[in-house]
């Protein structure tokens, strides 16, 4: 029920994945951090300052922090690299696609200020193409959590998980609203049932879905909402039994739309039941500085956009 989500607080994602980090150090000797140096926007300064001898500083050398990470899960390390989602995926991707996927290396890439709420830094640094690449390597699990406590809980979760994870988070403070215990690594959330239309969602976007979901309730319109925070591998039952009800579908993400969930969905919908559906995404462009509310919004990807979306799409069936 919508109703079960309101939100309690108001935290960046990047801080989950800090806290998640931190109680990692505390309950799993081999868990080591990585980092470009970003300590401070990654969040991992508590663990550092416990666990000093279980942290690398490798400055601005994202490609070496690829290749340190290997070599320290080949010797039964659990590393966890961070620096920003631009940095840890398109500078580096040579690294991670030769020492990291192909011999499957426990390697957590671990990446914040992903997508156009990086806000004032600009397209330099928004990369909106990082799940595309990153879904393509074979045995790669990509993860895209949507507030405060589902990051934490992930982060926790991927070190329990055997093989390379790219685990992408932001920058903004960001409305908390799941309640703890709500991930499983591949398992799709279902956070309300409904006829009309299924809205699905990752990341930021999950919170503007919920807000869009209202609304179009209020209107009358029964609406199906799942939160995707695992990408890959994708949980298609929950997205075939949601659009088995309605016969539409919304795909909200910040990301491009080539490459991104909606493509992924949009597979899964062609070879299983083509479904009319539409995507809320970046339409083929770069962004540009501002505010990351006002960026998304230029950017098609508000609430309204949601709605708007969800309109068109009933109209199709």
């Amino acid at each position: 029920m919508l109703s079960n989500y309101i939100q309690t607080d108001k935290k960046a994602t990047r801080d989950g994945f800090g806290a998640g980090v931190y109680e990692l150090g505390q309950s799993n000797p081999e868990v080591v951090t990585l980092c470009a140096d970003l300590v401070g926007s990654l969040k991992i300064q508590k663990f550092i300052d416990e666990f000093p001898e279980r942290f690398f500083q490798v400055g601005i050398a994202e490609a070496n922090m690829m290749g340190i990470a290997a070599g320290l899960a080949t010797a039964g390390k659990i590393p966890f690299t961070s620096t920003f989602a631009n940095f840890s995926t398109g500078r580096v991707y040579d690294q991670i696609r030769q020492s990291i996927a192909y011999s499957h290396k426990n390697v957590k890439i671990c990446a914040s200020h992903a997508g156009l709420t990086l806000g004032e830094d600009g397209a330099t640094h928004q990369i909106l193409e990082d799940v595309g690449m990153m879904k393509m390597l074979p045995g790669m699990t990509v993860i895209n959590p949507c507030d405060y406590n589902q990051t934490k809980e992930a982060t926790i979760a991927i070190a329990k998980h055997h093989g390379p994870v790219y685990l992408r988070f932001g920058r903004p403070g960001w409305p908390v609203f799941m309640p703890e215990g709500s991930f499983e690594i591949g398992k799709g959330i279902q956070m309300n049932e409904g006829t009309d239309v299924s809205i699905v969602a990752t990341g930021h976007m999950v919170w503007y879905a919920v807000e869009a979901a209202r609304k179009l309730e209020e209107s009358g319109v029964s609406v199906d909402l799942i939160n995707i925070h695992t990408i890959k591998p994708l949980d298609e039952e929950i997205i075939l039994n949601s659009v088995a009800r309605t016969n539409c579908i919304v795909v909200a993400e910040e990301h491009q739309r080539l490459g991104g969930l909606g493509e992924s969905i949009a597979g899964v919908l062609a070879k299983n039941n083509p479904t009319p559906m539409e995507f809320v995404a970046v339409n083929d462009t770069f962004g540009e500085s501002g505010k990351p509310s006002d960026l998304l919004e230029k950017y098609g990807l508000s609430i309204a956009d949601i709605n708007s979306a969800a309109q068109r799409v009933i109209a199709r069936k």
